[in-house]
């Protein structure tokens, strides 16, 4: 199945308590190509778990959006996949994340150490739907264990139509940077669409990094977190060499409202609250205030009285 045609290069990455519906809204809005969920449980997709359902929401103008999956039992996969398929464009399995509660399941990076048996699952899985199935990866275990250009040749061979990667292995965890060179590599050994990640905060770094791996496009986490405007300003520095500054205050009442229009979680709405104001004069007693809020009300309130600025 081949992978969405994307007009812009830079792609809103997976992040857990940060991508909700409202979120990827507001970043698609300003031009991310592909936006994904969180990473959910495929065990809790497939026992109906309300929580995880409620993460599957999205929006008319997400088109294409994906659902990142994790799991280490293949047949939970096929089954969260098959339940999830017809309201996403792009299934992603996660082989990638280094949190610990998720790799003593065997699930995330854990499976880097068994390519094999990634080969497997995805190759099922491609011939299970009848959506692209795209597969993110880190550079390896360790630095003595990279095997990332290994991985991605045999989840072409698979079936899968783009690889996601990021530079940095399982034991790195978000320490240190990102390995561009293997991000490279990774890119000049398969033909389908390689997705770059790692350490991208600006747009200057983006186009660096575009020109110089010449990846199909890159996944911008911890820099569009709270300011997705990012993918506006991405898009400008590559056509016109400039872009504006974001309007964080103006930005968050428009995820606030998209909030409160799709009911997210207000756990979400806090932490987003909290994000926004990196930055700000006077960011650090704000940020205290809104740890304390209980309401959307509440938050708002504090944002229309609060007179720090970016």
């Amino acid at each position: 199945m081949k992978f969405p045609n994307i007009k812009n290069k830079a792609v809103l990455s997976p992040m857990a308590g940060v991508t909700d519906v409202a979120f990827r809204t507001l970043a698609k809005r300003y031009g991310a190509a592909i936006t994904y969920t969180e990473f959910l449980s495929s065990a809790a997709i497939v026992r109906n778990n309300p929580k995880t359902l409620e993460m599957l929401k999205t929006s008319d103008i997400e088109s294409p959006v994906a659902v990142q999956l994790f799991g280490s039992n293949v047949d939970e996969i096929i089954k969260a996949a098959k339940f999830v398929e017809d309201n996403f464009d792009i299934i992603d399995i996660n082989c990638g994340c280094p949190a610990w509660k998720v790799i003593r399941s065997g699930s995330g990076s854990e499976l880097l150490k068994s390519p094999d048996i990634i080969y497997d699952f995805v190759s099922r899985l491609v011939d299970s739907v009848s959506i692209p199935v795209t597969v993110k990866i880190r550079s390896g275990i360790d630095s003595n264990n990279i095997n990332a250009v290994h991985v991605a040749q045999l989840l072409e061979s698979a079936g899968a139509s783009a690889i996601s990667i990021h530079g940095r292995t399982q034991k790195q965890g978000y320490s240190g940077f990102a390995d561009w060179d293997i991000i490279k590599k990774v890119k000049e050994s398969v033909s389908i669409p390689v997705i770059g990640n790692g350490d991208v905060f600006s747009p200057e770094v983006f186009k660096k990094r575009l020109s110089e791996s010449k990846v199909d496009a890159i996944m911008v986490a911890r820099g569009a977190v709270g300011n997705p405007y990012i993918f506006k300003q991405i898009s400008d520095y590559l056509e016109f060499n400039s872009y504006k500054k974001a309007d964080k205050v103006g930005l968050f009442f428009e995820y606030l409202d998209l909030a409160d229009e799709f009911n997210v979680d207000f756990n979400f709405v806090k932490n987003h609250a909290i994000a926004f104001t990196k930055g700000f004069i006077g960011g650090a007693d704000f940020r205290n205030d809104l740890s304390k809020t209980k309401s959307f009300d509440e938050v708002r309130d504090f944002w229309c009285s609060f007179n720090g600025s970016s």
